[in-house]
């Protein structure tokens, strides 16, 4: 008998995946505990639409993405922090810091954890960070730390 799954199940195959199963499986196992529906022809226009909506969506994020990349690359983000003698930071300048500033001034949004500094900076100058937009897709920005006026 062949069901889509709705589920992963271990030894069958991963959700939304046609398989062959025996019919005492499918109708012992698999139907009861909702795990899986018979392959019909509603159910086969189903897994197709959801299959087509899945690739559309990552067809867009990956077009925003790569869009985001081109708006940001190479730019140059000004940070301001207090610092002591010396040119050394009262703290530092984190990725969470960096996100903010590139939410404020370039209206991308990324996660704090796609934003890749060697490590904190706690001096000043320039620095180079990498910004992972998507699977693949990144983008070099500078980031030049500057005493506060």
């Amino acid at each position: 008998m062949k069901v889509v799954l709705l589920q992963d199940v271990k030894g069958t195959g991963k959700k939304g995946a046609l398989v062959q199963v025996s019919d005492g499986y499918a109708r012992n196992f698999l139907l009861p505990r909702k795990l899986a529906k018979e392959a019909n022809a509603q159910v086969m226009s189903e897994l197709k639409n959801a299959e087509s909506a899945k690739e559309w969506r990552i067809r867009k994020e990956t077009e925003e993405a790569r869009a985001n990349a081109a708006s940001i690359e190479g730019k140059t983000l000004r940070l301001y922090a207090k610092a002591g003698q010396g040119g050394k930071l009262f703290g530092s300048i984190t990725a969470k810091e960096v996100a903010e500033e590139l939410k404020k001034n370039f209206h991308v949004d990324v996660d704090k954890r796609k934003i890749l500094l060697d490590e904190d900076i706690r001096a000043f100058g320039t620095y180079e960070c990498e910004v992972k937009l998507y699977a693949g897709i990144s983008a070099k920005i500078y980031v030049l730390v500057g005493e506060e006026p």
